[in-house]
């Protein structure tokens, strides 16, 4: 299977990029743009094409997230024109006001947003014009490398002591960028063998947490893989922000249908971050080691 991967600095292209070397019937070409043309596709002939999500586009510029969305449909007329499968990763931020129950498939996301409008018109014309398609809504991801990573961010800012402000009253599933590129491959894996089963699924870590808890957990875990390989380290707090003042806001994605079809299951997010954490902790000393030696 080849499989052709947009915007090759994302945390989630890094990720299929190692989930693919650790496989023998998966190979990968990797664009550094996030699109792609008819005559490009022609050449390369993929399988399919996947297109990493905007980890966070209610946080970004509105015109970074139309020209997202433009980019996208240009991929689109691409993959229609050569009959190749289209993947599209998108945020669970399109559920810009969530839901109380956890969410379904089938329930389409009517932002109030212009910006996430815009891409849910993208993904009306997905639907609509073209069956080769998977639409996959991931929970807030996170990785050590890449843009929209996360997790990297946090630690790089509490190991130089500054304060991380995270929110206290949103709920989501943070979902490891190294689990979604591992289901990827399987899902698309088995549509290669005749599967068929093109549509929209939704793919999330197990336990529902909010910002805040998902980085004071981080912090808690990554102090004491420090002080586990005795490095005593002043880490930065983390600051609880408030957004809605009435009630918690709730972005919890129900993950059957891959499973059900797939048999994909979710992740436990506890586990993906401290595995993460001992990785990172493991370069840390052997960068450390590395230099004392050259010192000496």
């Amino acid at each position: 299977m080849k499989l052709l991967i947009l915007d090759a600095g994302h945390c989630l292209s890094l990720a299929l990029a190692r989930e693919a070397s650790r496989r023998a019937d998966t190979e990968l070409v990797i664009e550094q743009g996030t699109t792609i043309t008819s005559s490009r596709l022609e050449a390369i002939a993929p399988d399919a094409v996947i297109i990493p999500p905007l980890a966070h586009p209610l946080n970004m510029a509105p015109a970074d997230v139309t020209a997202h969305a433009d980019a996208v449909d240009l991929c689109l007329d691409a993959c229609q024109s050569q009959d190749v499968a289209l993947i599209w990763c998108v945020s669970d931020q399109l559920y810009e006001d969530g839901l109380d129950v956890p969410i379904d498939e089938h329930v389409v996301p009517a932002p109030r947003d212009d910006s996430l409008r815009r891409l849910v018109q993208t993904g009306d014309r997905v639907r609509a014009e073209f069956q080769r398609h998977l639409i996959v809504r991931l929970g807030p991801l996170f990785a050590l490398e890449g843009s929209h990573a996360w997790l990297n961010d946090i630690i790089d800012n509490l190991v130089l002591g500054k304060a991380v402000r995270a929110a206290e009253d949103v709920i989501f599933c943070p979902t490891s960028a190294d689990a979604v590129a591992m289901a990827l491959i399987g899902m698309l894996q088995q549509q290669v063998s005749g599967a068929e089963a093109w549509g929209a699924y939704h793919l999330a870590g197990t336990e529902p947490v909010s910002a805040f808890t998902f980085t004071s957990m981080v912090r808690t875990q990554l102090l004491t893989h420090l002080e586990g390989r005795g490095e005593q380290i002043t880490l930065g707090e983390v600051q609880p922000l408030k957004h809605h003042h009435d009630a918690k806001l709730r972005r919890v994605l129900n993950c059957r249908r891959v499973l059900d079809v797939f048999g994909v299951h979710q992740k436990p997010w506890r586990l993906e971050a401290g595995r993460m954490l001992d990785a990172w902790c493991l370069t840390r000393e052997n960068n450390r080691v590395s230099d004392t030696g050259a010192s000496a």
